[in-house]
């Protein structure tokens, strides 16, 4: 990761609380099942030095906002593991987590249930561990307001709600380079339907080092390797499913934000998991055929210009990859981003 690049904006004018306020009254999901990508695009518009422009994209993105949905029946401690992965329970899995994170420290409520909710990493096609991760990176590096801990609360809700192992694929031959094992990422053959028909025809993956890591300090920098080695992909890659793939670098970076929070002993876990995600997606979506970009495409725009080009996009899946992009820092991944802009259709 490129330290550089990790320029966080302070939200002086209080302006992720008020998004968050606004975001709190809706569920994680709308029409039954697409994901509620706004308290994970605000969070990276503020991080960015955008918060100016959040109310208006709040505004513009309302159409696409439903209310949270009723109760169905209370999650408590005794009778969790049969909540586990069950989409009737959102709201009820809110409510669980804005309990436990007011009765004890975030950090402590969020350690407990990283390892429950690990194998499910892929449910909710990745959206609920990206919204962690967004979460625990403000809740890190800002004040811990309310707004900030409740936004934690509902993100692990909404994981623990779409909570999806994938199927256990058959281990191919190891590979050294994440960049290398995303390419040995054999293609699901029939690349129809949506995500959860495509993850169910999953069979192999190649067996990358960076997962096989068991020390923290090894597994953090193999994540470190494969967001970067994800995002720069999606240069070549991205055109044959624009939306998704961006999902292939922003969950593992969902993961590497969150490894400050937890105990070092959960990282080497937390790095595999991460592998699965992202091979899962690269598997789903990957196209045949790489794109060849133009010589020095992208090689005049600085990391800001880039994000200001995605934040006058809109799209809520260019913002945040364009966000992730940024934590890589190199020219590549700047390419990458603005391939992103370029491919996705804008909003704004």
């Amino acid at each position: 990761m490129n330290e550089t690049t990790q320029h966080s904006a302070p939200d002086a004018t209080g302006t992720l609380d008020e998004a968050l306020e606004r975001l709190h009254s809706c569920g994680p999901e709308r029409d039954g099942w697409l994901s509620n990508h706004a308290p994970m695009a605000v969070e990276a518009l503020v991080r960015n030095g955008q918060a100016a422009t959040v109310h208006r994209w709040l505004d513009h993105y309302r159409t696409k906002l439903e209310d949270m949905p009723d109760r169905f029946a209370e999650v408590t401690p005794a009778n969790w593991r049969e909540a586990l992965g069950d989409p009737r329970r959102i709201a009820d899995w809110a409510a669980y987590f804005e309990r436990e994170t007011a009765g004890r420290p975030w950090r402590d409520v969020l350690a407990e249930w990283w390892p429950r909710l690990l194998p499910g990493i892929a449910g909710g096609a990745t959206h609920p561990v990206i919204r962690v991760g967004h979460s625990v990176r403000t809740l890190l590096t800002t004040e811990e307001t309310g707004p900030r801990v409740k936004e934690l609360a509902h993100a692990l809700g909404y994981w623990a709600a779409r909570h999806q192992p994938l199927p256990p694929p058959t281990p191919l031959a190891p590979v050294r380079s994440a960049a290398a094992a995303l390419d040995a990422v054999p293609r699901v053959p029939d690349q129809s339907g949506g995500i959860r028909a495509r993850l169910a025809r999953i069979t192999a993956f190649p067996q990358w080092r960076g997962a096989a890591a068991t020390g923290a300090d090894q597994a953090r920098a193999g994540l470190e390797e494969l967001v970067g080695a994800a995002v720069h992909r999606y240069a070549e890659y991205g055109h044959g499913a624009p939306v998704m793939l961006v999902h292939a670098a922003t969950a593992p970076n969902a993961v590497l934000r969150t490894l400050p929070a937890l105990p070092r002993e959960l990282w080497a876990p937390s790095t595999g998991a991460a592998w699965a995600a992202s091979a899962a997606v690269t598997a789903a979506y990957s196209p045949a055929e790489a794109a060849v970009l133009p010589a020095g495409y992208g090689a005049s725009l600085t990391a800001g210009e880039v994000f200001a080009r995605a934040a006058a996009h809109g799209d809520d899946h260019t913002i945040k990859f364009t966000d992730t992009a940024l934590d890589v820092g190199d020219a590549t991944a700047l390419a990458a981003a603005l391939r992103s802009v370029e491919l996705n259709p804008p909003v704004l």
